[in-house]
């Protein structure tokens, strides 16, 4: 082939690679900004007063006589709204039996609003729950029951040609000619200093505990136990995928054992992750029994065994890129055979195995169908090192697809669903940057 032609040929390569990372990078950047975006609302948003007096009586934290007196302000705002309510009450006794009943039930249905946006009413007792003590936390959703105040959702079946469309019709047409026809325009035109709202950058939403399953509080359970989870797996992967390739590549002799052990790895390498997880429950809890139930350790073996293929493989070719000098050096040195692959070729195959576990540790982070059944409960309380060997945990990656698909109030808690995406994201991100980084080190330091 001609030097120009080769040349040629090299610059192409070249700039399809450049292209290729390019379009690559957009493509994640397409893909996880919205993401990153709504996630960033966890702990960016507009906090109402009954944020902060949550914040007060729920985790004691913030200035007591302030959120007290600030409190005292939007009573005094809220207090022309439950005066309406209370004339309309006394003006629904001078009706009659029909007009009475069809506007109580009209008038429980917008207390029921009302208590969502503002909280219990002068007239409730105390609630049980903690969600019902309080109204709007966040001020883009008290906007939205702000919506639900002011509208009925119906829909309109006049188009024979269709399904039917939704359509709002204003509540206030039920009242129309009452004296709670005036609660309406107030409510809209006053909400603001009822609610407070101030900008807020709650970073406590990383440490704090969930309460009440997640409607306020933070996600450090889940946090804390995607960590564990993580770190348990590499603690079993690392040594014995480590080993394993060492073995393979420098002490087994080649055959049809060894041909079978490799087919099998890179067999387990492509396995389901769920039947992993089902293995997991199988053989580690009632087989083996490592744990009476779920557990964080039994979670942690079976995540090892997910990456254990991937480990083997990464670390097998980089021991096997490892020049035939350095082996033939230390030999002729008089080193023995064990010496050799300790001190010569463990260290110049290290970035190769490094990447391995780059990848291992974010498929660890990420993987939700093998902690179904061996690892992960919805609600829980951020475990010690011990509680590790026989407690579940929450878990980021269970909880993203708990929260999604069964959570009782799923559109509620958009916020905190996102919340947790961008966290898992950003500490998968976090923690692969910093393997690429020490693996970098390494690899120049090894080049002197």
């Amino acid at each position: 082939m001609e030097r120009s032609t080769r040349g040629i040929l090299n610059r192409s390569f070249s700039g399809l690679g450049v292209v290729s990372v390019v379009l690559l990078a957009l493509s994640l950047i397409i893909i996880l900004a919205p993401m990153m975006i709504r996630g960033a609302k966890a702990y960016f948003f507009r906090a109402t007063t009954e944020h902060r007096e949550m914040i007060l009586e729920v985790f004691e934290r913030g200035d007591r006589e302030e959120i007290a007196a600030e409190a005292a302000e939007v009573a005094e705002a809220r207090q022309p709204v439950y005066d309406m309510i209370s004339r309309f009450e006394t003006e629904m006794d001078t009706m009659g039996f029909m007009a009475s009943m069809e506007y109580g039930r009209k008038l429980d249905e917008l207390k029921d609003h009302l208590r969502e946006l503002l909280g219990p009413l002068p007239e409730d007792r105390d609630p049980a729950l903690i969600r019902d003590r309080y109204g709007e936390t966040r001020w883009d959703r008290a906007k939205l029951v702000l919506h639900d105040v002011m509208f009925i959702e119906e829909w309109d079946y006049s188009d024979p040609s269709s399904m039917g469309t939704k359509v709002y019709r204003p509540r206030v047409e039920d009242f129309e000619g009452t004296s709670l026809a005036a609660l309406f325009p107030y409510v809209e035109e006053n909400l603001e200093a009822m609610l407070n709202p101030r900008f807020k950058f709650y970073w406590r939403f990383l440490f704090d505990e969930s309460q009440d399953a997640h409607f306020f509080g933070g996600i450090w359970p889940e946090v804390l136990g995607t960590f564990y989870l993580t770190l348990g797996a590499l603690l079993f992967a690392i040594p014995m995928g480590v080993i394993s390739a060492i073995y393979l590549t420098e002490y087994a002799r080649q055959g049809r054992i060894i041909s079978i052990i490799r087919t099998s790895i890179n067999t387990l390498a492509g396995v389901p992750s769920i039947v992993f997880g089902l293995f997991g429950l199988a053989f580690f809890i009632n087989g083996v029994g490592v744990s009476s139930s779920k557990s964080v350790l039994a979670g942690s073996l079976t995540l090892g065994l997910l990456i254990l293929p991937v480990v083997i493989r990464a670390s097998e070719e980089a021991i096997l890129a490892v020049p035939i000098a350095y082996k033939e050096a230390a030999l002729g040195l008089g080193a023995g055979k064990w010496r050799t692959v300790l001190t010569v070729v463990l260290p110049a195959a290290l970035p190769g195995i490094l990447t391995g576990i780059v990848i291992s540790m974010g498929r660890a982070a990420g993987e939700t169908a093998p902690i179904i059944f061996t690892a992960a409960v919805s609600v829980g309380q951020p475990l010690g090192i011990l509680d590790t060997l026989n407690e579940p945990t929450p878990a980021l990656p269970w909880n993203i697809y708990n929260m999604a698909t069964e959570h009782e109030a799923v559109d509620q808690l958009r916020h905190v669903q996102f919340g947790m995406v961008a966290t898992l994201v950003t500490l998968v991100l976090t923690l692969n940057m910093a393997a690429i980084i020490l693996r970098a080190r390494i690899g120049k330091k090894l080049k002197g």
